[in-house]
């Protein structure tokens, strides 16, 4: 019982729309075949009648359908094997209920004579034809409708496992970056590296925390790359410098994104106190992360992969891709800024 309710609730409207188009159906017969209006006519009894009646339809029409039908597509044989024996299936047991109730009311022989069988095979037929047209359609859109439920939340579980299959890249990718500079500050400066280790601690703690999210606001990542600017002048002074023009802190990103282009200026471009590498950070409507190009000798090759791996997170999660241009010794990344409606 529960779940005949719970089957009309779903299909309420498309009920209602049968019942509506019956009802007016009826009136239209009514007022053709009595050459008149009067309050008979307006009667909902033949639109309930009428619904109850195809309703008989509609089941032995989804018997066929699920018997004959493998996919959401009718091809057009199918749907003609499908409506012609759904038409007469409809057409015997229509016949057979109005025997069994003329038979209990004695009426069979003015209900079951040959003028009247002929109309009403006839107009059986073609109330099968109209409603069972409509049925398929509504059919038709109900499937396809779920089936695209299903393809986005497919598409949404393969996005989510490539996101976070790049971010598990990213950490690892961090930590080793950071751990390599701290060696080289131990062979350097022991008090250096004692600060660089006490500060890399807080920042990895808010790598560990960020990296568990999609997106987070455009202010704690600001502040994110700030204090990891500092552990890059920790080794390289004024080699390096930074500077943010902030026009619109509201907004989201990607985590770890700006980390991500400051180490990669450092990591590409030789930068000395006299000809220092400037990294811009200027936000408005969009991000964009400037830093000139120098360089190192004799770098070795890189494979790219972090950049290629941010421009993938922000493929999935945005549908506006990062740029990313190179031209008179500028390199420059221009980011959307994320904006979630709650």
């Amino acid at each position: 019982m529960k779940k005949l309710l719970h089957t009309l609730y779903v299909n309420r409207y498309f009920l209602l729309f049968i019942l509506l188009f019956a009802y007016f159906q009826s009136i239209y017969i009514r007022i053709v075949v009595r050459g008149g209006v009067n309050a008979y006519v307006f009667t909902p009894d033949a639109a309930f009648a009428a619904l109850i009646s195809v309703s008989i339809l509609f089941l032995i029409m989804l018997f066929f359908i699920r018997k004959w039908n493998t996919s959401i597509v009718f091809g057009v044989q199918e749907m003609i094997k499908i409506f012609s024996a759904s038409l007469v299936t409809f057409l015997i047991v229509t016949h057979l209920i109005g025997f069994v109730i003329a038979f209990f009311f004695d009426t069979i022989e003015r209900n079951f004579n040959q003028q009247t069988l002929i109309l009403s095979t006839f107009s059986i037929f073609l109330d099968g034809i109209i409603y069972g047209s409509f049925f398929l359609v509504y059919y038709y859109f109900q499937q396809n409708s779920k089936k695209q439920k299903q393809l986005i939340s497919y598409n949404q579980t393969i996005s989510e496992s490539k996101i976070n299959q790049l971010k598990t890249q990213l950490n690892p990718h961090f930590l080793f970056n950071n751990l390599n500079v701290l060696d080289q500050l131990i062979e350097e400066d022991k008090d250096k590296a004692s600060d660089f280790l006490n500060e890399f601690a807080d920042i990895y703690r808010y790598v560990l925390q960020a990296s568990e999210q999609k997106f987070i606001s455009l202010k704690e990542e600001l502040i994110f790359a700030e204090n990891y600017f500092r552990l890059i002048k920790h080794k390289y002074g004024n080699a390096y410098q930074l500077n943010i023009e902030n026009q619109n802190s509201d907004g989201y990103i990607v985590p770890l994104t700006l980390q991500l282009l400051i180490e990669n200026a450092v990591q590409h471009n030789l930068g000395t106190v006299k000809e220092p590498i400037y990294i811009q950070i200027n936000i408005d409507r969009n991000i964009n992360v400037i830093n000139n190009y120098i360089p190192k000798r004799n770098a070795k090759l890189t494979s790219g992969r972090a950049l290629n791996n941010l421009k993938e997170q922000y493929k999935l999660l945005t549908k506006t891709p990062i740029k990313i241009e190179k031209a008179n010794s500028i390199f420059s990344v221009n980011l959307p800024i994320i904006k979630i409606l709650n």
